[in-house]
């Protein structure tokens, strides 16, 4: 029913009222101004009912808009940045290394008895071929002064096998003596002789283990330890762990092995210079020659292997001191150093996320020197560029990100 059906009934219904209660004809002047009075009342009410339906969808559309927006907001990731601090321009690179003897081996006895002497001890400096001890081995003296009787047996039995021989060839020539028993008497003089050879190699042998009784140094350097003492049980079997009597180096050179970043190995060039310095020996360099390379990088460090030569004339440098390297670069090479936490390892190598036009952008980076925390970076990042600090390993080029400020103020932002 429309709004004017509605006023039409209502004024029919005030005339019916009017009309028992007057008990005549209604006035329509009359009943008409309350129909109107009544109608605009129930416009009112409609207008206002309309009003809040209106109002109720169109909160309902804004809290719903404000919900999904809350929800955009939340699903993008915070993130605070830092700015790479940019470096000096580097014309050499400092790395670490540890000397090494340039010969250094262990002495082993090749004889079994009981140590009879020993004449140096640690920190002696030898020369080549100086007895350094003495073994007593009265098995093998026994050995060898049988072998030599056996020997001087065999030596008897071949010349007698020969003068045999010789007899029967001749008596052989007149028939004296059949064919076969000369035979049998050349082929006795051969085997007699193989024996005489074979107890004299014996002789040779025994020989040769009885020289081991005393220990020379094999070359010029300095006695770094001894593992013996007088009376010592000596085993040099075959079946049992040797025993090291003593451990040599020759210090007059030393060798520093320093493993040289994968960027960096254009400047590790054989003949190329490089300056030692010490902490024991402050404000000291020492000048060694890069001599080889691996001429491999390292998959697992990145690294390539150099070997630096120092000569050391003097002893002053020790083996297994810490040194740092100093090796010159071709050019002269601009970085940045970034936190390590920074980095990102992905298969397609390593990359750090930087934040361009509020979304993250994956990019790969090269590393120079690792300092622990920070790292050095030599391409891929300029000082201006905001770098992601902790990215997380499900980050991805074109991610929305918000930047937020940290707590501790520093060069992040």
């Amino acid at each position: 029913m429309t709004l004017q059906d509605q006023g039409t009934t209502l004024i029919e219904t005030v005339d019916e009222v009017m009309v028992s209660n007057e008990g005549g004809s209604p006035r329509p002047e009359h009943s008409r101004s309350i129909a109107k009075v009544l109608l605009a009342v129930l416009a009112s009410a409609a207008l206002i009912l309309g009003m809040v339906i209106l109002w109720g969808i169109h909160a309902r559309v804004e809290a719903e808009t404000r919900l999904q927006t809350t929800t955009n907001q939340a699903a993008i990731p915070s993130v605070e940045v830092t700015h790479p601090r940019a470096g000096a321009p580097t014309d050499e690179i400092i790395l670490p290394g540890t000397t090494q003897a340039f010969t250094d081996t262990p002495i082993y006895a090749r004889t079994n008895g009981y140590l009879k002497a020993w004449y140096f001890d640690i920190g002696a400096r030898v020369k080549k071929g100086q007895l350094l001890a003495e073994i007593d081995t009265p098995e093998l003296d026994q050995q060898l002064q049988q072998a030599r009787g056996d020997y001087a047996t065999a030596q008897a039995n071949l010349q007698l096998a020969k003068t045999t021989a010789d007899r029967w060839q001749n008596l052989v020539q007149s028939g004296s003596v059949s064919k076969q028993e000369t035979d049998q008497a050349v082929s006795n003089l051969a085997a007699t002789k193989a024996a005489a050879d074979a107890s004299a190699a014996n002789v040779r042998r025994l020989e040769e283990l009885q020289s081991f009784e005393k220990i020379y140094a094999p070359f010029d350097g300095v006695i770094t330890q001894r593992n013996t003492d007088f009376g010592d049980l000596i085993d040099a079997g075959a079946s049992t762990q040797p025993k090291q009597l003593f451990h040599m180096a020759s210090i007059s050179k030393l060798r520093v092995y320093v493993p040289v970043p994968e960027v960096y190995a254009p400047a590790a060039r054989a003949g190329t210079t490089a300056a030692l310095a010490l902490d024991e020996y402050p404000g000291e360099t020492f000048r060694g020659t890069l001599v080889r390379t691996s001429d491999s990088i390292d998959t697992a460090s990145r690294t390539l292997l150099a070997e630096v030569d120092v000569n050391n004339p003097s002893g002053r440098l020790l083996p297994g001191a810490y040194v740092f390297v100093h090796l010159k670069l071709p050019v002269k090479t601009r970085s940045v150093t970034v936190p390590s936490s920074t980095l990102l390892f992905r298969r397609e190598g390593l990359e750090v996320g930087v934040v361009r036009d509020g979304k993250a952008d994956l990019v790969p980076v090269k590393i120079g020197r690792d300092y622990g925390s920070t790292v050095e970076i030599v391409a891929g990042l300029q000082p201006a560029d905001d770098v992601i600090l902790t990215p997380s390993d499900s980050l991805i080029s074109g991610t929305p990100v918000k930047v937020i400020t940290p707590s501790d103020g520093g060069n992040r932002r």
